[in-house]
């Protein structure tokens, strides 16, 4: 008799109790047990505080066990519905966890059970949380002291006339274009003080400047800028120019 299917997300789930339970009882028996003997499995920052990628099951069950302690990898947890193709049988999932320092996403794919590749990456830092959705700033300031309060727009003028000059930034970032951009606004929602230093006149003129059929090699959903996703009904090869003046109002509105 053919073996009863699984349910994609109970697999996934599954598996994601063994991990969390072979990595606390730091049992590397346990762990290859989860791994196909070939897999690859890239962590971005979250696990060992670098870009990289290990490959073989050997190799990973030694990253997991050296960073048990330090990064505590742990309440892995599947995140939305797991998948199943019906030609190989792979299982692809989504899940959250957290370590120690940071909390993070990952996404794994099985096959017949085992892993054959894993993805963990750091979405924030535990106690330096982006000011973003529920601890957005208020936008207004009541007090009974009215003299020393500034709108939005006096607060940003004299933001932009000290950065730099009296007062010294944190990060300096050299290169405006959308690599440096993106890094300054996620910063500039850390709290952490960064300027820009472009050789262009305007932000966007990187993309502007260059040959004149240039379009985005992707498409425009896999180019998404942090915190304002593009226009729903935009081009799926953007422009350059397009894309040069999408950045330079990106600049404005994100207060970079």
């Amino acid at each position: 008799a053919d073996a009863p299917i699984v349910n994609a997300s109970d697999e996934a789930s599954n598996w994601l109790a063994r991990l969390g339970e072979a990595l606390a009882a730091r049992a590397p028996g346990q762990l290859s047990g989860l791994l196909e003997g070939g897999c690859y499995w890239r962590d971005l920052v979250v696990l060992t505080w670098n870009i990289c990628t290990k490959e073989g099951a050997a190799d990973v069950v030694e990253m997991l066990l050296a960073t048990a302690d330090s990064a505590a990898l742990s309440a892995l947890r599947l995140r939305g519905e797991a998948t199943r193709t019906q030609e190989a049988g792979i299982v692809e999932a989504w899940f959250d966890f957290q370590t120690l320092a940071a909390r993070g996403r990952g996404h794994v794919r099985l096959r017949a059970g085992k892993a054959f590749t894993v993805l963990t990456s750091m979405t924030e830092l535990k106690g330096y949380e982006e000011a973003t959705g529920s601890t957005r700033p208020l936008g207004v300031e009541h007090s009974v002291a009215r003299g020393g309060r500034q709108t939005w727009l006096e607060g940003r003028q004299t933001e932009t006339a000290q950065l730099g000059y009296t007062r010294q930034p944190f990060v300096v970032i050299v290169g405006g274009g959308q690599g440096g951009i993106v890094l300054a606004a996620r910063l500039r929602k850390l709290s952490v003080p960064c300027i820009v230093v472009e050789k262009n006149a305007r932000a966007g003129d990187s993309w502007r400047n260059r040959y004149k059929s240039l379009c985005l090699h992707d498409p425009v959903w896999y180019d998404h800028l942090p915190y304002l996703p593009f226009p729903a009904d935009w081009p799926v090869f953007c422009p350059k120019d397009k894309l040069g003046d999408w950045l330079e109002a990106y600049v404005s509105l994100m207060e970079v």
